[in-house]
């Protein structure tokens, strides 16, 4: 639950009830995030044993028989995994870079809310990451105990059983009884209070459609009619075509332009220091809600980046002038199995981020790591990432 805590941009974290599920997502083919993410999940069921660690099954095969609790995970396809994320997930911690902070989102790319992402920076760049894997017990434990008082801490639950992922039995608390703890009661130490409640930076995503000629919705992801989110951009890319693609660009309902090029990409704030700033796009605070169009090596000098307003609807649609037989899409990076033909259009339309009796909904709550000693919100780490890690307007022949 989100609540705006202050005069600043950054909302509060306030857990109605102990979370209860924590999905570790890792980064691939490194074994050092794999021993590190066993040592996350083992300070989690010591330090917090009414937790329950979800993990991806292929992550669950290569830790399970190195962990001396239960890893839970989900069996099937990826249309049967993803659901079960959304029912069951309280927490989403990640261990990598931008890119596994991306995946994170992808797996709730079909749910209208997405749970707060602890990351911790453990890639190639980490524009996006906020905590340094050494800061995890910390860390952790504010997430979790964001927004409990000490009325929280003390109050005395029953204990019951309810079902787990596996079909089997867990001991949960719920109140009314006259003995057990919660899972904050049986965590020692002070309490955070409400006014230490951990701080989110809540990151708007883009809702797409893809639309084939006759008019009918055929999103690959899409398995129960619900609309596929990104948490970057959406591209359409000529692909291995030699040919340039000619994209009409629509705004509004309103025909903008024909654009030749290799491509466009529509990209939310988040998504503008990705493939859009390698584009020539323009670099827009994660605050400010809006959606980005930028062209990709456009035929033409004149075609300039666009900022719009989110709640703009822009379709591209492949031209009949277009000599390839399709372009490519993509969703944050991933390649959808079939791209789009003569006729066929992405519609894609900001997410609808709303305030209803003080609380937020929508977006990707990503908690933000505390500033010490300084009274600044999330503009300071913003502009640091852009100094630090972009090196945004550094003067040549100084080393980095």
């Amino acid at each position: 639950m989100l609540f705006q805590s202050g005069p600043g941009d950054l909302l509060a974290l306030d857990w109605p009830s102990p979370p209860r599920n924590v999905l570790l997502v890792k980064k691939k083919g490194l074994p050092s995030i794999t021993e590190s993410l066993i040592v996350f999940a083992k300070h989690i069921k010591s330090s917090y044993p009414s937790i329950s660690v979800l993990v991806e099954p292929h992550v669950a095969s290569e830790i399970h028989e190195k962990c001396d609790f239960p890893i839970f995970t989900t069996h099937g396809s990826r249309h049967e995994e993803v659901p079960c994320f959304h029912r069951k997930v309280d927490i989403a911690t990640t261990l990598g870079g931008d890119g596994t902070i991306l995946h994170a989102s992808s797996l709730f790319a079909t749910s209208p809310t997405v749970p707060p992402i602890l990351s911790f920076s453990m890639g190639t760049l980490g524009f996006l990451s906020e905590w340094k894997f050494e800061e995890y017990k910390r860390a952790f434990r504010e997430i979790y105990m964001s927004g409990a008082g000490a009325g929280d801490r003390g109050h005395i639950l029953e204990v019951t059983e309810e079902p787990r992922l596996d079909g089997s039995k867990e001991a949960t608390v719920h109140g009314g009884g006259a003995s057990g703890m919660t899972g904050w009661s049986s965590i020692r130490g002070q309490c955070m209070g409400s006014s230490r409640a951990a701080h989110v930076l809540l990151r708007s995503r883009l809702k797409v459609k893809i639309i084939d000629a006759s008019g009918r919705r055929m999103d690959e992801n899409d398995a129960n009619g619900s609309n596929v989110h990104a948490m970057n951009d959406v591209v359409i890319h000529r692909g291995k075509d030699p040919h340039l693609a000619i994209v009409e660009v629509y705004v509004g309902g309103r025909f903008l332009t024909e654009a030749v090029g290799d491509g466009m990409i529509i990209s939310t704030p988040t998504g503008s220091t990705a493939y859009s700033l390698s584009s020539g796009g323009s670099i827009i605070h994660p605050l400010v809600s809006s959606l980005l169009l930028t062209p990709i090596c456009p035929r033409s000098l004149s075609f300039r980046p666009l900022v719009l307003p989110a709640n703009t609807q822009v379709t591209l649609r492949l031209s009949e002038k277009n000599r390839g037989a399709e372009a490519e899409v993509s969703i944050d990076g991933c390649r959808q199995g079939q791209g789009i033909g003569v006729g066929m259009e992405v519609q894609v339309l900001g997410e609808d981020i709303r305030s209803q009796d003080g609380k937020w909904y929508g977006g990707v709550p990503c908690v933000m790591r505390p500033n010490i000693g300084s009274e600044a919100d999330g503009d300071d780490r913003w502009v640091g990432g852009l100094n630090g890690l972009l090196k945004f307007n550094y003067p040549f022949g100084e080393d980095g």
